[in-house]
């Protein structure tokens, strides 16, 4: 159906492309695949409850469009990537500006070379008056220039920054008429500074689909349809390794060396790549994009790589192969039937009765949760979370997901995930006949949120694990206590 909509990307078989059917399964948690050659779809999968229409977090692929927005206004002729970043903002220049600050240009922002020794970007986040510009140029370099490589995605912020100072617009406004909606992106989202200025290193929601139209550009050289959109030499300098790979030779695909916010990877490749498996994969000399959303930790990408071309690049092949018509039925039916399995209770275990319908109040936790009511049906279960600014009920689904909206679990991740990602899909079920077990995926993106109620008389444990995360815990126990008031229904 997904395929039929306006400005869809053309879709033909795989043996068509010359791409054998087969379908790996040995990567946990992915969301989404596609895969084009020759211009067209020729695989494509969502696991359900995950959906072609739905926009998904990428993280770092957001710098791969920072990346392109500079291309985008060094071609109107705003800006020479030459030019000194101190020169953008007189209003934050510090006090003292060594000679290295003095001497960072936006080529460096663009290669990691700034000369930091630390990622910037925890002090810009923990800036009070959230002035993100600010606090990079207070981070001082500690190496010329140009010679030393840091991932550093504060310095992406400041590439936001730029482009939005000389343009007088956000980077999606600025980005919707140059690229957008010319490939056909409709509904990007990008986060933003306190002060309206976008990330620039991470933040970008868009969906799997918009992301393949992305690759499909560079693959082309900046070239969509009839029309330029990108200049051939900016695509060309971006993708190509600017900064040489710590060890070219190992097989590790981030390495390989380092373009204009772009990874180089091996097998002439290259990559826009986000954390927990978001990517997007050009593969020139296969004339193909691959790209993949996921919820994955950092072995796991680079296990999802190697199977890329351990068995992907295997079955590429230079002209159409003969199609087999049992082999294309196989993965028509594999693709369609993707999915993350929801929670299944366990064999014999019915619904506890002295469970049922009960309001519990929590002690003092970091999720500011008060109150939780927990109504058991016979097909599903209702969880209403009460906090200080209102209640929220997830429906609960026994062997199935139900949709639903919620932001209660946004903080766990801080900055990472606002307010905006709401939409939810819960399933449970009984694992014994003390506890209950609840997941809920924040489809939108990488994270999921495993919860196990444990009952106990008058008491309950909330245990929480996030399948994810960069730098907080990933469980957190929370206690509370059966409760007379809060509109607790006991009886």
């Amino acid at each position: 159906m997904y395929a039929n909509v306006k400005n869809a990307l053309p879709r033909s078989r795989p043996e068509a492309e010359g791409i054998a059917s087969a379908l790996d399964d040995q990567v946990n948690e992915l969301h989404s695949f596609m895969l084009l050659r020759h211009g067209c779809v020729v695989a494509e999968g969502w696991w359900s409850p995950y959906r072609a229409e739905y926009l998904h977090l990428m993280f770092s692929v957001s710098k791969s469009f920072t990346s392109t927005a500079v291309g985008l206004a060094v071609a109107e002729g705003l800006l020479s990537i030459d030019e000194r970043v101190l020169s953008f903002f007189p209003d934050e220049r510090p006090a003292e500006v060594n000679d290295f600050l003095n001497n960072m240009t936006v080529r460096h922002l663009l290669t990691m070379t700034t000369g930091h020794d630390v990622d910037t970007w925890p002090y810009q986040i923990k800036r009070p008056d959230g002035n993100w510009v600010k606090a990079f140029l207070n981070v001082t370099p500690v190496h010329p220039p140009g010679t030393f490589f840091l991932y550093n995605t504060g310095a992406s912020h400041i590439l936001a920054a730029i482009v939005q100072k000389l343009s007088g617009l956000k980077l999606v406004d600025y980005l919707q008429p140059r690229l957008f909606e010319p490939l056909g992106i409709n509904k990007a989202t990008w986060q933003e500074s306190p002060l309206g200025i976008a990330a620039g290193g991470y933040g970008i929601s868009i969906t799997s689909e918009d992301l393949a139209r992305f690759g499909l550009l560079y693959l082309q050289n900046g070239r969509w349809g009839e029309r330029q959109i990108l200049p051939a030499d900016w695509v060309e300098a971006a993708v190509s390794a600017q900064v040489a790979g710590s060890n070219p030779g190992a097989q590790s695909d981030y390495t390989q060396g380092y373009g204009y916010q772009f990874w180089r990877c091996r097998h002439e490749a290259y990559q826009a790549s986000g954390v927990f498996g978001q990517c997007c994969i050009v593969m020139p000399q296969q004339d193909a994009v691959l790209v993949f959303t996921a919820g994955i930790d950092l072995l796991e990408s680079q296990q999802l790589l190697d199977l890329v071309w351990d068995k992907l690049l295997a079955a590429f092949e230079s002209g159409p192969l003969v199609e087999d018509a049992a082999d294309r039925d196989a993965l028509a039916k594999k693709l369609a039937a993707l999915a993350l399995a929801p929670v299944q209770s366990a064999p014999g275990i019915s619904q506890p009765r002295q469970v049922a319908k009960r309001t519990y109040a929590f002690d003092v936790n970091e999720l500011g949760f008060e109150y939780l009511t927990l109504d058991f049906a016979p097909s599903a279960c209702a969880v209403l979370f009460k906090t200080a600014a209102g209640e929220q009920r997830l429906d609960c689904g026994y062997g199935e997901w139900r949709q639903g909206q919620s932001n209660l679990f946004n903080r766990l991740n801080g900055p990472w995930l606002p307010d905006y990602h709401k939409l939810v899909f819960t399933s449970g079920g009984w694992i014994n006949e003390d506890s209950f077990k609840m997941i809920v995926r924040l489809v939108e993106t990488p994270f999921y949120f495993n919860l196990l109620f444990h009952f106990m008389d008058d008491e309950l444990l909330v245990e929480i694990r996030v399948n994810i995360s960069l730098d907080l815990p990933k469980t957190l126990l929370l206690t509370a206590r059966l409760s007379n008031g809060a509109g607790s229904d006991n009886g």
